[in-house]
């Protein structure tokens, strides 16, 4: 399976129409890839949180169509990123959007871990609540965005749902890149399963971006890694090494602890100075 993740420079000059264009001509110019993954937010960068409400648009809106078309002329899975979605009722949400080689959207999910501590993102927008898996001829995709990358049991989730292959779309920022490269190579290794984390370059609202999208396999070697800049990181990818690990490493076999794990009390402990008789 050939993956090509496109990490999109957001320029602050550049208006979102114009880069909307510019990313479906980069979509469409991967046409011997099987999957293509975009970034978090690309259409008005990640930190950009006073353009958001702005910005916002239905799922079905500008954005939809634009890589809906480009899915279809280029004849790949896409993961198109992530858009500020406004839903009927005017709620927010970081929505990341999985159309189908024919056009089709595939699949949806909203960002369920926001980021900013009650500050930003934390505050404008909605918590998603579901977890979402999509199965690909060669693998089953799990969907996760930036900040779930810190939060190990949505993982879980997703392998529990049969999910071989993490797709995530990033706006992660520089100050952190030691944390990203660390957590995507972590989240490989224990869950067993293909890392494929595309992140922006250039500054959103000030803040410079990581860049360095990376591809890590079940194993935690990073296969592929891009600079700082804007780039197209391509990989081919044996879908059939998951397997294959877990089971000469049959490790997720001994878990013991999760919802379907057997509780075990103890008995109440007596007051002291009152022993049981």
């Amino acid at each position: 399976m050939r993956a090509s993740l496109i990490q999109i420079g957001v320029d602050e000059d550049e208006s979102v129409d114009s880069r909307r264009r510019r990313v479906a001509s980069l979509v469409r110019g991967q046409t011997g890839a099987d999957l293509v993954v975009l970034p978090e937010l690309w259409t008005t960068g990640a930190f950009a949180y006073e353009s958001f409400a702005e910005a916002a648009e239905p799922l079905q809106g500008p954005t939809y169509e634009a890589m809906a078309k480009a899915a279809s002329d280029a004849g790949v899975w896409l993961h198109a990123g992530s858009i500020p979605e406004r839903d009927p009722d005017g709620r927010l949400y970081n929505t990341s959007l999985v159309f189908s080689p024919s056009g089709g959207l595939a699949a949806a999910y909203r960002k369920i871990h926001r980021f900013g501590f009650d500050k930003g993102e934390a505050v404008l927008m909605g918590a998603g609540a579901e977890l979402v898996t999509l199965r690909l001829p060669e693998t089953t995709l799990g969907v996760a965005t930036c900040y779930d990358l810190r939060f190990p049991e949505l993982f879980r989730g997703l392998v529990d749902a049969g999910a071989e292959t993490f797709v995530l779309c990033a706006g992660w920022p520089e100050r952190r890149r030691s944390h990203w490269t660390l957590l995507a190579q972590a989240r490989a290794v224990e869950n067993q399963a293909y890392v494929l984390a595309c992140g922006t370059a250039g500054t959103h609202a000030g803040v410079p971006q990581a860049g360095h999208s990376i591809v890590v396999d079940p194993w935690g070697e990073v296969l592929a890694e891009a600079g700082s800049g804007e780039e197209v990181l391509t990989v081919d990818l044996d879908p059939a090494k998951v397997a294959t690990t877990r089971e000469q490493f049959p490790a997720l076999k001994d878990r013991r602890l999760g919802l379907e794990a057997p509780t075990r009390q103890r008995p109440p402990r007596e007051p002291l100075g009152h022993p049981a008789p």
